[in-house]
């Protein structure tokens, strides 16, 4: 098997996500046994948080949610840190959503960052994770000429994973889009 660094950074980030929403949540959280290689990243309804990563190595990270995993993780990260349940929102669409998913998304980056630091001795570092509803998906395509995120059309020297979460009734979707790199350890 190669130590492709994408690999090693989807399994860092099923880590940092479970770990994470679970103590955020108070909830068990898991993740399918299988990260699956695909053809681009994107995010898609009804919910979506991204953000980009770069330093040693570069890509971005994009989660999806349903209007059910979405206000599932709100509700239960807010009753968690002791807000009353009737001040909570009550549609995914709601900004208060929005920014929560955003936050536990910054939560999980900077928890999976730490582990590659750990473990590789690189750095990466992230923008403000981004959040949004959405009625349609959206393709996030990284440019490879830069090793910087954005739009582009050399999308060939990224890879991609996609990685699925279960919560109590309802699954959210995390995909991964890395620079063609490997991480080789140096005794």
């Amino acid at each position: 098997m190669k130590n492709l660094a994408i690999d090693r950074l989807a399994i860092a980030l099923c880590q940092a996500t479970k770990e994470t929403l679970e103590k955020g949540i108070g909830q068990d959280v898991t993740y399918v046994k299988t990260i699956q290689d695909i053809p681009r990243v994107s995010i898609r309804p009804d919910l979506g948080c991204f953000v980009q990563f770069y330093g040693d190595y570069n890509g971005l990270v994009a989660f999806s949610f349903s209007d059910e995993s979405a206000l599932y993780l709100y509700r239960n990260y807010m009753l968690t840190m002791g807000m009353p349940a009737e001040g909570l929102a009550v549609n995914a669409t709601s900004a208060e959503v929005a920014d929560s998913i955003g936050e536990l998304t910054n939560q999980i980056l900077g928890c999976a960052m730490r582990m590659v630091e750990s473990e590789y001795d690189l750095n990466a570092k992230f923008g403000q994770p981004k959040a949004l509803t959405l009625s349609n998906g959206i393709t996030l395509v990284p440019e490879a000429s830069t090793g910087v995120v954005g739009a582009g059309s050399g999308a060939s020297a990224f890879d991609n994973r996609r990685i699925v979460f279960k919560l109590e009734e309802s699954r959210f979707y995390l995909e991964l889009a890395m620079e063609h790199i490997a991480f080789i350890l140096i005794d």
